[in-house]
């Protein structure tokens, strides 16, 4: 294809999702084959916003409910990000898992896509209410050095960005142009973008703690309530809010999350200091090294993981813009007679699994895109 015929994609949103897309979009002859523009409100460097999910996030990968479709998406990504644990950019990071009955191990579907899984004997030690326990290696990121690397890789690849919010899937679609195409890469904001307004789309709410703990060196989940909790939790947790893991990352040396809730609904993005003590005496008392000296806080931190109901939205949409209403935000007047349709990817509502599943959900939107170009028919 030439160089002034390559098909235009807007990116819309800038999040660990809407960079993935553009990552495998302009690999290979994608470079030759599409213009992107990357368009969002928040950016990878607004590190310390709230309008967006990606920097707050735990950010490695860790076991869920089985989906036949997820799985791939799952699987892809962990391999990819274990690919790239030469770069420091991930983290191979040792883990364990605790389960309230003895053959919770079974159901771990799992085991086929980390690495080193192994079941641990029952030697005596385990703690209360702990049957069996599962070890493996997961991989591990840290979102303020993992999207900026993003960014830079697709800048590097000719990716404009462009800071702007967006109200309408009109303003994005004229951004796009009369060939273009447009990836709804958006998390929560599906939930109030005109021409989409997904009312599945809901937060959860994750409050957790940075720290520099040089001694906590693994991934760790424990069992609340003698129920067995899988982290990042399911889209549908059975039962309460309170969710206690420690993640450490790549980098700086010795930095760990702690967290942590899990508040389906809850749109608050203050930090609550008394969910912060139990937050940190949870923890301290599964993770000895936490009360060493050395420990410190870092920050507190708040972000609204962005669920849909149902699960991911990932699929193809024509949309007519401009779209009829007279409150519409639009970049211009348009015609009638100057109408037209527009081809929309969505890709969000990925809860607490974007990172984990980041790499096989873009692998699949960039298909999904090349599948309904017009060419492609």
């Amino acid at each position: 294809m030439a160089i002034d015929s390559k098909t235009h994609v807007v990116i819309l949103g800038a999040g660990v999702i809407g960079l993935t897309i553009g990552h495998v979009l302009t690999e290979g002859d994608g470079g030759s084959r599409f213009k992107v523009t990357v368009v969002a409100r928040d950016m990878p460097e607004d590190l310390s916003s709230q309008g967006f999910a990606s920097p707050w996030a735990g950010a490695n990968w860790s076991p869920m409910q089985y989906d036949e479709r997820l799985h791939g998406w799952e699987k892809h990504t962990f391999d990819k990000l274990w690919d790239m644990i030469p770069t420091g950019l991930v983290l191979k990071c040792p883990s364990r898992i605790y389960f309230e009955t003895q053959d919770a191990f079974g159901a771990a579907w799992w085991k086929d896509i980390v690495r080193d899984f192994r079941v641990l004997p029952d030697d005596g030690g385990l703690p209360p209410d702990v049957n069996s326990v599962v070890e493996f290696h997961t991989v591990c990121l840290n979102p303020t050095l993992y999207l900026p690397w993003l960014k830079s890789q697709l800048e590097a690849r000719g990716v404009n960005f462009v800071k702007r919010r967006i109200g309408s899937l009109d303003e994005i679609g004229e951004m796009a142009g009369d060939a273009g195409v447009v990836i709804n890469a958006t998390g929560l904001g599906a939930r109030s973008l005109i021409g989409v307004e997904d009312t599945k789309v809901h937060p959860i709410r994750g409050q957790t703690i940075t720290a520099y703990a040089p001694n906590a060196t693994e991934f760790i989940t424990v069992i609340p309530n003698n129920e067995v909790i899988l982290i990042p939790m399911p889209p549908d947790p059975p039962k309460g809010d309170d969710a206690t893991y420690l993640i450490p990352r790549p980098a700086p040396q010795g930095s760990v999350l702690i967290g942590g809730t899990f508040q389906t609904h809850n749109w608050d993005t203050s930090v609550n200091m008394h969910t912060a003590r139990e937050i940190w005496q949870r923890a301290v008392a599964v993770v000895p090294a936490l009360a060493e000296p050395e420990t410190r806080i870092l920050s507190h931190n708040v972000g609204l993981r962005p669920a849909r109901e149902g699960g991911p939205r990932v699929e193809a949409q024509i949309v007519e813009v401009p779209s009829k209403g007279e409150l519409v935000p639009r970049l211009s007047d348009r015609e009638d007679g100057q109408k037209k349709n527009v081809l929309v990817v969505h890709a969000y509502g990925f809860g607490a699994a974007g990172y984990q599943q980041s790499w096989g959900a873009a692998e699949e939107a960039v298909k999904i895109l090349k599948e309904n170009l017009p060419e492609s028919k």
